[in-house]
């Protein structure tokens, strides 16, 4: 059976050495514009043969660590730096992004779910089609940066996954380890179907995730952390030549099982009580809830469900039932 083509055509050549800037050009007929389309930024950077890296942000619009970094290094890194080739997609949800929105305002589409996709789906289904079959190939090393949004804040961490080839999950854990963030996870996802991390670690690429930070927004230091990791990232590849630049310490976390997430069962006026990185022990006060109908009511109290430290907290102030309230993560000893 003949797989159809993407409609996606890159407007630079993604092989020839060289600093090229251009789009990803899907056509989207729409009311304002009946011959238009989604023009999604990327970067190639290439310098004869080596190994390839695969930079992407925006995978959720509303998280601009990856962004801010990845605009950055594309309008700043000359191919007389690297050997090999890096591509950047700093946006790779460009409609997300636009719209400062976790999914697309055009087909409501959360891209991190919808891999490997579809050439003749919705346009959040082309964009993980063309990525996955176009762009992942081309990869020994694929680092996708994430951060809380608008709904989430984080511990600034990278990631990997357990997975079933061990010598795959070692040269993972050895490129998290190289990012070099203050704390490093060994995350579990409670549902990975549709990721884009779960189709590259199919694909048998070294790959790498991140949670920065969160709230909607970023910070001086949390772009900091991006701005080294993307670098330390690339001289662990081997692309670019350098010296790991690694912080003063690095807290290993493990997430081992689902009790590790905290979901909210009410909804109201969120009391968190314990600050992001701070060590609680199971039975410990983590949050309080206020219903915000009418006064008087007591508040319900959200305990640890276990040892660890607080590496995630709902965000902001109001709550609903079935959100994310909290992540428990263990500290594994050094």
């Amino acid at each position: 059976m003949t797989t159809n083509p993407s409609p996606i055509t890159p407007t630079i050549p993604l092989d020839t050495d060289g600093v090229f800037h251009g789009f990803l050009k899907l056509p989207y007929s729409r009311d304002d514009s009946a011959w238009g389309a989604v023009m999604i930024p990327i970067t190639v950077i290439k310098n004869g043969a080596g190994p390839t890296a695969l930079l992407t942000g925006g995978n959720h619009g509303d998280e601009y660590e990856g962004p801010v970094s990845l605009f950055k290094l594309a309008s700043s890194l000359a191919a007389t730096e690297i050997t090999g080739r890096i591509i950047i997609l700093p946006a790779m949800n460009y409609p997300a992004f636009k719209n400062a929105s976790r999914t697309s305002p055009i087909d409501k589409g959360n891209l991190n779910r919808t891999f490997p996709g579809r050439p003749n789906g919705t346009v959040t289904e082309k964009i993980a089609d063309y990525v996955f079959r176009y762009l992942v190939p081309e990869a020994d090393f694929v680092l996708d940066m994430h951060s809380g949004g608008k709904t989430l804040d984080f511990v600034p961490f990278a990631a990997v996954h357990v997975l079933a080839d061990k010598k795959q999950e070692a040269a993972c854990v050895a490129a998290m380890h190289a990012f070099g963030a203050p704390y490093s996870m060994m995350m579990l996802e409670l549902d990975s179907v549709g990721m884009f991390d779960t189709v590259v670690e199919e694909a048998g690429k070294t790959f790498v995730t991140t949670e920065l930070g969160g709230g909607g927004a970023t910070t001086a230091e949390r772009v900091a952390i991006a701005d080294r990791g993307v670098r330390n990232f690339l001289i662990h590849a081997g692309i670019i030549p350098g010296e790991i630049d690694l912080p003063d310490q690095s807290i290993m976390l493990d997430m081992p099982d689902g009790s590790c997430f905290v979901a909210s069962e009410n909804t109201g006026l969120f009391e968190p009580c314990v600050d992001l990185g701070e060590t609680v022990k199971k039975g410990d006060i983590i949050a309080r809830i206020y219903d915000t109908e009418r006064t008087g009511i007591p508040a319900t109290v959200y305990t640890a469900p276990r040892d660890g430290i607080l590496s995630c907290r709902h965000y902001p102030g109001l709550i609903k039932t079935g959100d994310c309230l909290a992540v428990i993560a263990d500290v594994v000893p050094a």
